[in-house]
């Protein structure tokens, strides 16, 4: 396993990862919201959406990317971002996620570790990541817990349509 700095040549390799890892996410989304919603969310289509989210992350800031490979082969990603005031020195998980066909094991431990271990390195105290609270986040919730994370905040995103 290594954990290294983001490749403009690992772009289509994540934007595909993050298409996949996101299915039942956008899913359910659309279930919840309704096509209209969901469709002015992701205007290019569930299948391409997260991908698309990805590149325009990737190209504003490469250098808060980290890849993950076993054998050779991309496995994983996950963004990040660091705080640019040191009076909160408070780094921030963004978009991650393991390709969902890897069939291998503790990837996503072992990038949340790079990136913990990256942060401290740069003087964050701590760190903090938000996911949903939906049945299709379950695997990220339990995720984020085993690598730590023991303090918490919820919230609700209401959504209506205007017509």
């Amino acid at each position: 396993m290594s954990i290294r700095a983001f490749q403009s040549e690992d772009l289509p390799v994540i934007a595909d990862i993050a298409n996949r890892a996101w299915k039942e996410i956008r899913q359910m989304s659309r279930d919840a919201l309704g096509d209209t919603i969901a469709d002015y969310l992701n205007p290019d289509g569930d299948n391409v959406s997260k991908g698309k989210q990805i590149e325009l992350e990737a190209a504003k800031a490469p250098e808060n990317f980290f890849i993950c490979e076993r054998n050779g082969k991309t496995v994983g990603f996950i963004s990040f971002v660091l705080s640019e005031n040191p009076a909160t020195p408070v780094g921030t998980i963004g978009n991650n996620a393991v390709d969902p066909d890897c069939g291998e094991k503790g990837v996503g431990q072992e990038m949340y570790q790079a990136v913990f271990e990256h942060m401290k390195s740069r003087g964050m105290k701590a760190v903090t990541v938000t996911t949903g609270l939906d049945y299709a986040h379950a695997p990220a919730r339990k995720a984020y817990l085993r690598a730590g994370f023991d303090r918490e905040l919820r919230s609700v995103t209401y959504f209506k349509e205007l017509n």
